[in-house]
């Protein structure tokens, strides 16, 4: 760190230089800039600098730099281990970066770094396109694509990597670069699932797709049901054409119009299928879920940027989250999966999810660092709660759920669902094949490991 007399007169500049504002401990609105997603987190930054454009952004490291500052990079701020933050450290904080411009012609998309996908979607959706986005609409689309990105179009579309075009990036000697497959082709490559450990990503450009039709299928079971509702969602998929996904859950009753009121606030299982076409069809795929006796449906055609915002959580809670990935679903995963929701934290906005993978996930491009592609499934426990009393509980049964699944587990990652779980964790979701490839470019790009609040990888 700096001298006091140094870092004074260059935060004083600082103030002076952005056309966004910054905020030192203090400062009214200091507490507010560095409040994120999981309200577990409480980090308090030495300087947050919320940038206005990438010049901004350029003036911003430099400053980190100057007064030998680690640097985090604040999007959407939805990291479980809220990475968006670091003590003592510079945020260089995108929100203000949200710009969204379609190019409906090229079918691709530019999105500024701190863009959300509510926004992403809005922008897209009057053009009959999409690509693929999280499954939350408060999700950053820039960590979101960087690590790797599933989402419910994946099947359809591919992971968000594979709909990756370009890159604005500005390093850690405060250059701007651009990365594609023609330039900087190593670093683009690092960025399909690297995450932030290379730069900030001021602005990316994505394929997008025509979706000129999307439906789905919301069905509610009582809990006793649920090792039948897995298996007919199981059947669903592997029966299914690539254009169908969605999720099979436990969940506390959510206070939705369709949803009985006697059932708001109780265990509840849940199937969502999704599909890129329209409900006549969707209602024969989703024939054997809906045979089941269940408490409420909704089923039909709805925008796609809908569904994103239905299983949204609000910002605040406290939340802890992890995953397995799976080669199969087996009928004694199902009962072992279903028996772990009875010590689900209840009610809280907790989910237990298991993800199918395959199609696009499966057929995409396989030289990038996103291991997990090969999975059949996913098993997604996210704890979500309110009272610090249930912190304990919650993050073991997190703990426990991986537990139960890891005979069946390919030992792989998806980076974005998980929190800080140690060094091999992060092997296991970039792989252990291309480790060294990525760490050759963390030296190329970030040799002094500025950019070290995240899954991070160490310049060699």
């Amino acid at each position: 760190m700096a001298p006091l007399s140094k870092a004074g007169a260059a935060l004083a500049a600082l103030r002076e230089d952005l056309a966004g504002d910054v905020f030192a401990p203090g400062d009214p609105g200091y507490d507010a800039a560095r409040a994120v997603f999981n309200g577990m987190i409480d980090k308090r930054p030495a300087v947050i600098a919320q940038c206005a454009d990438a010049t901004d952004v350029v003036r911003a490291v430099r400053f980190g730099r100057e007064l030998d500052l680690h640097i985090a990079v604040r999007g959407g701020g939805h990291g479980v281990a809220g990475t968006a933050l670091g003590d003592g450290a510079l945020v260089v904080d995108l929100r203000r970066m949200h710009r969204v411009t379609v190019d409906p012609a090229a079918e691709a998309v530019r999105v500024e770094g701190g863009a959300t996908m509510s926004r992403l979607d809005r922008a897209t959706q009057p053009y009959g396109l999409a690509t693929t986005g999280s499954r939350a609409s408060t999700t950053g689309v820039g960590g979101f694509v960087l690590g790797g990105g599933t989402g419910w179009l994946d099947r359809a579309f591919g992971l968000a990597v594979d709909n990756l075009i370009g890159v604005e990036l500005v390093t850690a000697d405060a250059g701007r670069v651009h990365a594609n497959a023609d330039e900087n082709p190593e670093l683009f490559w690092a960025l399909h699932g690297g995450g932030g450990n290379f730069g900030v990503a001021t602005a990316l450009t994505l394929e997008l797709h025509e979706l000129p039709e999307f439906s789905a299928a919301f069905l509610l079971y009582r809990p006793v049901r649920g090792p039948d509702a897995v298996r007919a969602f199981r059947e669903v998929i592997t029966g299914g054409p690539d254009e169908v996904g969605g999720a099979v859950l436990y969940l506390t009753g959510p206070p939705l119009e369709f949803v009985p009121g006697h059932l708001v606030g109780t265990l509840l299982c849940a199937a969502l299928v999704t599909y890129t076409g329209g409900e006549e069809d969707l209602r024969k795929l989703a024939r054997p879920l809906l045979a089941l006796p269940h408490e409420a449906e909704l089923v039909g055609a709805l925008p796609y940027i809908d569904l994103q915002r239905m299983l949204d959580q609000p910002p605040g809670l406290r939340n802890h989250s992890s995953a397995e990935y799976l080669g199969a679903l087996p009928d004694e995963m199902v009962d072992v999966f279903c028996a772990r929701a009875a010590d689900m934290p209840v009610p809280t906005s907790t989910q237990h999810l298991v993800l199918p993978q395959g199609g696009a996930v499966a057929a995409g491009p396989h030289a990038y660092p996103v291991p997990y592609r090969d999975a059949a499934w996913a098993v997604h426990p996210f704890a979500a709660w309110k009272d610090p009393a249930d912190d304990e509980r919650a993050v073991a049964w997190v703990r426990d759920v991986r537990a139960d699944v890891r005979p069946w587990s390919t030992g792989d990652v998806y980076l974005n669902f998980i929190g800080e779980e140690g060094a091999e964790r992060v092997r296991a979701g970039l792989g252990e094949g291309n480790l060294l490839r990525l760490e050759k470019v963390k030296r190329a790009h970030d040799p002094d490991n500025v950019f070290r609040f995240n899954h991070n990888i160490r310049p060699v």
